[in-house]
């Protein structure tokens, strides 16, 4: 029985802004100006930009998808039901959890060897291009 694991990889602050310097750059591209949140595996804040232009109603949305994907070690979105949408478990899940589950996507988790560092979570766009930026800037990561 192991009582104690060692050499559990860690999201360093350098790592953190590389993140957002790629979801940054991302977002430019698209030309939808993002707030971008970056946690630890245990969904605490480690590094947060709200890009000129970025809404500001999406600053804690951005923080809750990192948040939601750190915690549940996967990308944010619906809970599905086969190919539909089921609405009442996604509801469910954000009521019961305080908020801390979203059924939003564009929160992206920073997996290293099947274990979960940390993630992304952006806000400002649509669905669709929040997931784009959260992506690109977890792609930051390949290879490290």
């Amino acid at each position: 029985m192991t009582l104690i694991t060692r050499n559990t990889p860690k999201l360093t602050l350098a790592g953190a802004k590389a993140i957002v310097a790629a979801a940054e750059k991302r977002s430019a591209e698209i030309g939808v100006p993002m707030d971008i949140a970056v946690v630890d595996d245990g969904g605490h804040l480690l590094a947060f930009v709200r890009m000129d232009g970025a809404k500001l109603g999406s600053v804690e949305i951005s923080i809750g998808k990192a948040l939601s994907a750190a915690l549940r070690r996967q990308p944010t979105g619906p809970v599905r039901t086969g190919d539909q949408v089921n609405l009442a478990i996604s509801l469910g899940l954000a009521i019961a959890s305080h908020g801390k589950q979203t059924p939003v996507r564009g929160g992206v988790p920073l997996m290293l060897d099947g274990i979960c560092i940390g993630a992304v979570g952006t806000s400002t766009g649509t669905e669709d291009q929040d997931l784009d930026v959260a992506q690109a800037g977890a792609n930051a990561l390949e290879g490290a």
